[in-house]
């Protein structure tokens, strides 16, 4: 892992020659949708590279103040890490510092909240430079009220000799290296984002439609680029496969060309740090003209999974670009390929599946429509008028 083993004090997957043995903690506080919940806070784990040994399970009216799960359930997640010879615990829940310090404490291993976990996962898949510079500026963000160790991935003299203020202590030394440091990656940021603007302006000034896939996270929204596009970018059966934003001309018969951009997918309960890092990837959504809102429809969890990604547009300024629904996976639910309009007739809904192509050419006349809606971002060549 390229940042985490550097930036937190989370998990690690690649040091070890085998998957971190984990012991998984959800409790239920009566707000629906725990079978959901749990499932996908499974494939988030295996998506860490973590084997998961046990799954501890419990109902509570509200969290404990100290130990979140409380005294009884905290004893047996530590007899469950003693049996499994865990190497760390981890809450499907936001855990404050004090809360992740006392388990740490009891449990004599590491724990980690759900926003350490996905900010792990985030960090394995980045592979662009600006990419890397997010992830890691949430992470640090994220951690930066939680300095319950020594901060080994900021590099000091031995005996802090040239860096340790007079009379200063450990903790603010880290605190004072960890505020420039983030400093920096704010700087850097803020240029790639100008770059950015610059490339989008110039693409403005092209005059062509811009769309951007978004969607909760594994529902398709790579499959469809590619099948659309035929751009080979990576889609696996994964979650946050999809890092960095890619943007690819598609010609659309009797229209021409339009630009569509594939985005990272979107997660209930997504850390607010992440979300402020990426604004500037982002961005690119909220200036599109269409979002194909991508849906696995074979989820039964699919309506919060809505709700989830409109929660996170509204925080980027995007709640109010035009939206079609694309209801993805109707291979796995037999439904079929079908364009649905709202009362005005305008398209809200195209059934499909991105995997086996059904409804491709549903989606690409429902793009041609969209298109012909602003007549002066068309560019009609003697190729798209034949």
């Amino acid at each position: 892992m390229k940042i985490v083993a550097q930036a937190t004090p989370g998990i690690n997957a690649e040091s070890p020659a085998t998957a971190i043995r984990a012991i998984l903690v959800q409790l239920d506080f009566g707000e629906g949708g725990y079978a959901e919940r749990l499932s996908e806070f499974e494939l988030l784990a295996a998506s860490a590279g973590l084997r998961a040994q046990a799954v501890i399970h419990g109902k509570r009216q509200a969290p404990d103040a100290a130990t979140y799960a409380g005294k009884g359930k905290v004893g047996e997640i530590a007899a469950a890490a003693r049996l499994h010879a865990a190497d760390i615990v981890i809450f499907n829940h936001e855990l404050s510092a004090g809360q992740q310090r006392n388990l740490e404490k009891i449990l004599e291993c590491r724990v980690v909240d759900r926003s350490a976990l996905i900010l792990d996962i985030f960090a394995q898949r980045a592979k662009s430079h600006e990419g890397k510079l997010q992830v890691e500026l949430a992470q640090l963000q994220h951690l930066s009220t939680r300095l319950v160790r020594g901060w080994t991935h900021l590099e000091r003299q031995k005996g802090g000799i040239g860096l340790r203020g007079p009379g200063e202590k450990q903790l603010e030394t880290d605190r004072r290296l960890l505020g420039k440091r983030v400093a920096f990656l704010k700087e850097r940021l803020k240029l790639l984002q100008r770059q950015r603007a610059v490339r989008r302006r110039a693409r403005t000034r092209g005059d062509l439609l811009s769309v951007s896939l978004v969607g909760y996270t594994n529902a398709g929204k790579s499959t469809l680029f590619n099948a659309l596009t035929k751009a080979g970018s990576y889609a696996a059966d994964q979650l946050f496969a999809t890092l960095d934003t890619t943007s690819r001309r598609l010609f659309i018969p009797g229209v021409g060309q339009i630009v569509i951009s594939d985005t990272v997918g979107f997660i209930r309960d997504l850390p607010h740090a992440l979300v402020a890092a990426f604004h500037a990837t982002l961005e690119e959504t909220a200036e599109s003209d269409l979002l194909l809102h991508v849906v696995d429809s074979a989820s039964a969890d699919r309506d919060q999974q809505i709700s989830a990604v409109n929660l996170v547009l509204s925080e980027i300024g995007a709640a109010d670009v035009p939206q079609i629904i694309v209801w993805n996976k109707t291979d796995i639910t037999a439904a079929a390929p079908a364009v649905e309009r709202d009362e005005y007739a305008k398209i809200a809904r195209v059934r499909m599946s991105a995997r086996t192509g059904a409804g491709l050419e549903l989606m690409r006349a429902a793009l041609a429509e969209v298109a012909r809606e602003h007549p002066s971002r068309i560019q009609i060549t003697a190729d798209a008028a034949a």
